[in-house]
């Protein structure tokens, strides 16, 4: 058995003292509770936390980034071009594809969600209309990313990772403020009954957010694909930042899952590593672990060290960033690492360098009987936001 059960709950990897107690909190008033292998503290709920409920849903469990998931498409480009014009590529990307906090798609993006979707009626929804469509297609700062990748089969790879952007997190804190939602890490998370005028707008709104995220992850891609001159062969897409109504143990139930990805048997999904580590396409298997972990898994390497204690305290005037104290990774520690591996990288700061990440195959050695891998991709070009963008939740 690869996981501890630890007061009921069962739990994959190194245990995390803080996540533990976050899970244990949840438990109170959860049907199950689980807690994968990259799992590490977070707002409420835990990152890897994955909980049901009985005509319940956890806005707290969904989490601020509603619907953040990844997508992977594999095109039909010679490894050997991609290879020999990485640095173009990735200079391309990362001027094509807006990286940031509060950044606008220089394109303008059209999408059937903006006017056949009911929920665009609720009022919180309606307020940030404007917002979504001037950020669809844009992906943010953080761990959020657009990597191209290498497979063991020499087959090209675009992989992307960001959610619902600043549309997902106002819907977010609009409705744990409505419940009455504290601010902080070990507070009670938020729950909402299904049926009760909350919960309906909730659900409606969060679905809304996801086919949001969607439709920006599908957009990277295709327009990543269209400047290369590729065509898709396959993609993989899955949220890992969500609720589904789920049938576990004989019993219908809200399954939230924070930061854990959907693995049901035959189900796939792609799993980032850190800038200098693989990534995975994996598929679910039945299994008695998976049926604990509600057919859930992992969803990234999980971090071993804070934002703060990697790249130092920085202070920001007017968006700016000014001096703060020193972190313990340094830019020629990271550089370093991604030279080392052969990746190509564009912005990105110390705080996601590999050495804050747990390594991926390690991490999913403890899953190994709840899903088995597809591909191995091995990173070549890594775009992300650069140190210098204003985050206002980073720290």
């Amino acid at each position: 058995m690869a996981y501890k059960v630890i007061d009921g709950i069962p739990v994959w990897g190194d245990p995390i003292l803080e996540a533990v107690k976050q899970i244990k909190n949840c438990q109170k008033d959860a049907d199950r509770c689980a807690l994968m292998a990259d799992h590490h503290q977070g707002y409420a709920v835990p990152i890897g936390g994955v909980t049901s409920y009985e005509g319940k849903i956890s806005p707290s469990g969904v989490g601020y980034d509603i619907s953040c998931g990844n997508k992977a498409v594999r095109l039909d480009i010679p490894v050997a071009e991609a290879r020999k014009h990485i640095k173009r590529i990735m200079s391309d990307i990362f001027h094509t594809i807006s990286f940031g906090i509060g950044m606008k798609n220089s394109e303008q993006v059209h999408h059937p969600l903006f006017d056949d979707d009911p929920a665009w009626q609720i009022k919180a929804a309606a307020e940030l209309r404007q917002l979504a469509r001037s950020q669809l297609g844009t992906v943010g700062s953080g761990n959020h990313f657009v990597d191209v990748f290498v497979d063991q089969n020499d087959q090209v790879w675009i992989g992307v990772h960001f959610g619902s952007r600043g549309f997902g997190h106002k819907l977010a804190t609009h409705f744990i403020r409505a419940a009455g939602g504290k601010n902080g890490i070990f507070v009670d998370p938020v729950l909402l009954d299904v049926e009760s005028s909350l919960g309906k707008e909730y659900i409606a709104c969060m679905e809304l957010a996801g086919r949001y995220a969607y439709a920006g992850r599908d957009w990277v891609c295709n327009r990543v694909a269209k400047f290369l001159g590729a065509k898709i062969l396959e993609a993989v897409h899955n949220h890992h930042n969500y609720a589904w109504k789920e049938t576990h143990f004989g019993k219908d139930v809200w399954v939230t899952r924070k930061g854990a990805t959907p693995a049901f048997p035959g189900q796939r999904g792609f799993i980032g590593g850190s800038m200098g580590d693989i990534s995975v396409i994996a598929e679910g298997v039945d299994s008695p672990e998976s049926r604990e972990a509600l057919y859930s898994t992992i969803h990234g390497a999980g971090r071993t060290m804070s934002r703060t204690k990697a790249a130092g305290k920085r202070r920001w005037g007017k968006k700016k960033k000014k001096s703060g104290s020193k972190g313990e990774v340094s830019q020629e520690m990271m550089m370093e690492w991604v030279n080392r591996v052969g990746v190509e990288l564009r912005g990105a700061g110390r705080d996601e360098s590999p050495h804050c990440y747990k390594r991926l195959p390690k991490v999913l050695h403890y899953h190994k009987d709840m899903i088995k891998i597809i591909y191995t991709l091995n990173p070549i070009g890594v775009a992300m936001a650069g140190p210098d963008i204003f985050d206002p939740f980073r720290d």
